[in-house]
């Protein structure tokens, strides 16, 4: 039997998935710490600031549902590590009210966020040290830095224990 497809028009079939899954899973009685990456609107560089930095620790600090471990701040991207502290509120929400948090104690108009970030649940705890060590060193790969512990854009708020 011929097919009811015409020959011009190619049927796809996409096997596994096109993005990333939304959320993260976390799983009762289990470790659960995500690496997760922000960037700045339209990669614009503000992120590498003194007065950034506090603010963006005041507003983890005020942001209580998602506890921050190892961060680092780039000119135009951050990187952390967070865990969940109440499980009442997802990842998505977390983001979402530390960076409100965020404009309000630094009311900049040029210090906006892209609306989307990336996130990844590190699945052993030998993943959280070799991505952190990874992290680390990106200020000396741009040569920003003669030693990565120069990096004054850095620092660990709470121990994320696996």
């Amino acid at each position: 039997m011929l097919s009811s497809v015409p020959e011009n028009r190619v049927e796809r079939r996409h096997m596994g998935r096109m993005r990333p899954a939304q959320g993260v899973y976390v799983l009762s009685g289990h470790p659960t710490i995500v690496f997760l990456t922000v960037c700045t609107k339209d990669r614009n560089p503000w992120l590498a600031d003194a007065t950034v930095h506090q603010s963006l620790q005041a507003a983890w600090k005020s942001a209580q549902a998602w506890l921050v471990g190892y961060y680092l701040l780039m000119h135009d991207h951050l990187h952390l590590f967070c865990a969940p502290k109440d499980l009442n509120f997802t990842l998505e929400q977390w983001v979402v009210f530390w960076k409100l948090e965020f404009r309000r104690l630094h009311n900049a108009p040029q210090c906006r966020w892209q609306s989307h970030f990336f996130d990844y649940r590190l699945r052993r705890q030998e993943s959280y040290s070799e991505k952190w060590s990874y992290v680390r060193e990106n200020p000396l790969r741009k040569g920003l830095v003669q030693k990565a512990e120069a990096w004054p854009y850095q620092g660990m708020m709470n121990v994320l224990l696996w």
